[in-house]
């Protein structure tokens, strides 16, 4: 007498559903580390773009050209010394973000971003279905065999 063990379709269909959802979430979770790595490694440039953002200075209060004239003026206009300093300091670091802005190329941050995202993408997908297709091709002509 054959053992059949028989199970319920939902317990089926569950079972299905959340191994699809574990292997999406593995892939995605690789994709992710891969791509990281790549920019921290390979595409280090990628991030220079953000890295500026994040280290802008403040807006200014008032115009850059107005700030450089009471800097720059011999009269008073009611500052204190201490926000004369912070004026200075606030153009100088206003001056070197700006010369570091310039020398990064957008268009090379933005290849080598992308190119990081599609190299991982094809790192983690071609084993991924690699291995798959030999699965499904091996079952099919073990079925063919029968």
């Amino acid at each position: 007498m054959e053992n059949k063990t028989h199970y319920p379709l939902v317990r089926t269909i569950y079972l299905y559903l959340f191994t699809l959802l574990g292997l999406v979430l593995l892939v995605i979770g690789g994709v992710r580390f891969v791509d990281m790595g790549l920019k921290a490694f390979v595409f280090t440039k990628a991030d220079e773009r953000e890295r500026l953002i994040y280290k802008a200075p403040p807006i200014a209060p008032i115009e850059i050209k107005r700030l450089e004239q009471v800097k720059d003026s011999q009269k008073e206009f009611c500052l204190s010394q201490e926000d004369k300093a912070a004026i200075e300091l606030w153009l100088a670091d206003y001056k070197e973000w700006k010369e570091k802005k310039e020398k990064i190329d957008p268009v090379t941050a933005s290849r080598h971003r992308n190119a990081s995202l599609n190299l991982a993408m094809i790192l983690i997908g071609l084993p991924l279905y690699l291995y798959h297709w030999r699965i499904i091709k091996k079952e099919t002509k073990n079925k063919d065999n029968h």
